[in-house]
């Protein structure tokens, strides 16, 4: 074993800054690694879900920042990491979840909906690491936990511009980790097959979509945002301390397949 020491899953007294930390995904992610340990920084829109979250994170002892912020907007972005290291003084930990899905067939996407699926998922996650970055390189180190989807691996018909900005995500995370391992920042990913999110409500009332990914996912159902803490929260801490530009799929086998 060496000089190995197992140093687990504790975030005590870790930083880390979640986009769309208000509802699904993002917010089961938020309490995750608020049990875990971790202060948060929150990030959303609408600023009401991430004050409830908060609330829950001040409960089990933690602190918490909220911050009504467009992740389009590169002033939002480094308005938040500039306010984050005048509470906290460092950024331990990024989850670039924030993300829209907006289905139309290719024929039909127009150049607003494309912007504005590569704005957030794209643009809006690649300027939200490089902004949290140069904070980390200073650090020599942090973490960076991109929220992809079997859509970065898989084309799915009726959503191919959000596949394209899911692929494009996962080249971002690689390329990130090639570049900034020398900092000692981890740079990885979460592929998430179907959530039961307030995002996937409209493929969720569609019975065929639901009957047909049920029977996609050897599972056969779909997933809950509860499910993908455990993965989050170990690419957040030093157990994945040599875990680089990789991808942990929580998708029920779903690529597999």
């Amino acid at each position: 074993m060496g000089n190995f020491q197992y140093r687990g899953f504790d975030l005590s007294n870790r930083v880390a800054i979640i986009t769309g930390g208000g509802t699904g995904i993002g917010k089961a992610i938020a309490l995750g690694m608020a049990q875990a340990g971790a202060d948060l920084v929150l990030i959303g829109r609408r600023i009401k879900p991430l004050k409830e979250v908060a609330k829950e994170a001040r409960a089990m002892g933690r602190k918490a920042l909220c911050h009504s912020a467009d992740i389009r907007k590169l002033s939002h972005v480094q308005s938040v990491v500039r306010e984050t290291i005048r509470e906290f003084g460092k950024i331990d930990i990024l989850v670039n979840n924030a993300a829209v899905a907006i289905g139309q067939p290719l024929e039909r996407v127009t150049e607003k909906v494309w912007d504005e699926i590569m704005d957030i998922n794209l643009k809006g996650a690649f300027f939200c690491a490089q902004a949290v970055g140069r904070v980390m390189i200073r650090q020599k180190k942090g973490k960076i936990i991109n929220i992809l989807s079997n859509c970065s691996f898989v084309a799915e018909a009726g959503i191919g511009a959000y596949c394209a900005s899911k692929g494009g995500l996962l080249m971002i995370t690689r390329c990130l980790a090639t570049e900034w391992g020398k900092y000692g920042i981890n740079v990885n990913g979460i592929g998430p097959a179907f959530i039961l999110t307030p995002m996937n409500e409209p493929l969720i009332k569609d019975k065929h979509f639901v009957e047909w990914s049920s029977n996609r996912i050897p599972f056969h159902r779909m997933g809950k945002p509860d499910e993908l803490v455990g993965a989050a929260i170990y690419l957040a801490s030093d157990a994945a301390s040599f875990v680089n530009g990789a991808v942990v799929m929580v998708d029920g086998g779903f690529t597999a397949c």
